[in-house]
């Protein structure tokens, strides 16, 4: 329970930084949505099953914002954080390694649930849809997908001297796990070898449960059709699991390449 206490207050430390910092605001909370509505408005047609393409690519949104503020921007926080020293004072604190390490973390997921919200209701006012058919279902697969992202920005971190060569060093990962998801493409779209390697890219679960979870459609098979609470469950359930597999992954490479001692001097 300390632990949680310590990252919680870190976490409000690293918030109240982000909104004065006009860069970092603007980095990690506004150009995400910009982004995101910029990419929304050119949708793609009727995008799958008769969804319009608007809806289709705004589900895919929420989840590739997660590689703004739980990747890029925590990559590079923690690199320089580690080369400016502070992560090694914070160790003389009180806090533990894990409440230092998860107060940044849960400080980023707070920006990325709030741009989530934000991005709900821009789809309830401009595209006239209804709230999402699964809140708790969306809520689970944000979070999974931010303790995934999380601990990869801690990989990246360890192998990259500045938080400049860490955010660098996030954009061929950026670009694997977005470009081989189905965030603004169907996959009925792709060639039929492609689609298979992609479906086992930690990305698509989280599109696909985000998407189910949204809309209350069955994007995670074959069918696309109307799913109960229940059932949304259901299909979700095996790419909650692949996802599970992909953060246990991700901390293996967080706790191999992540380290607390600068690289330089």
């Amino acid at each position: 329970m300390n632990d949680v206490a310590q990252a919680v207050r870190l976490a409000r430390v690293d918030l109240t930084l982000v909104f004065r910092n006009r860069t970092a605001f603007v980095n990690a909370v506004l150009l995400p949505l910009l982004i995101a509505g910029a990419l929304a408005s050119n949708g793609v047609g009727e995008g799958t099953a008769g969804i319009p393409g608007t809806q289709y690519v705004m589900t895919g949104m929420m989840a590739f914002i997660l590689v703004f503020a739980t990747f890029m921007n925590l990559a590079g926080f923690y690199t320089s954080r580690r080369e400016e020293m502070v992560l090694k004072r914070l160790l003389g604190g009180p806090a533990t390694r894990t409440a230092i390490l998860g107060g940044s973390a849960l400080g980023a997921t707070a920006v990325y649930l709030g741009q989530v919200i934000i991005l709900c209701v821009l789809m309830s006012a401009a595209m006239g849809t209804s709230a999402p058919a699964d809140i708790l279902l969306l809520l689970l697969a944000a979070l999974l997908g931010a303790a995934f992202f999380s601990l990869l920005a801690m990989a990246v971190s360890g192998l990259s001297s500045t938080g400049e060569m860490a955010q660098i060093a996030t954009l061929p990962v950026v670009l694997l796990l977005v470009g081989g998801s189905p965030v603004m493409l169907p996959p009925e779209m792709l060639p039929p070898a492609l689609r298979t390697a992609i479906e086992f890219l930690p990305m698509t679960p989280i599109v696909e449960t985000m998407r189910t979870a949204y809309l209350g459609l069955d994007y995670i098979g074959a069918g696309h059709e109307p799913l109960g609470p229940l059932e949304r469950w259901g299909a979700a359930l095996p790419s909650l699991g692949l996802l599970a597999v992909w953060i246990a992954v991700a901390a293996l490479l967080a706790r191999a390449f992540f380290r607390w001692d600068p690289r330089r001097g």
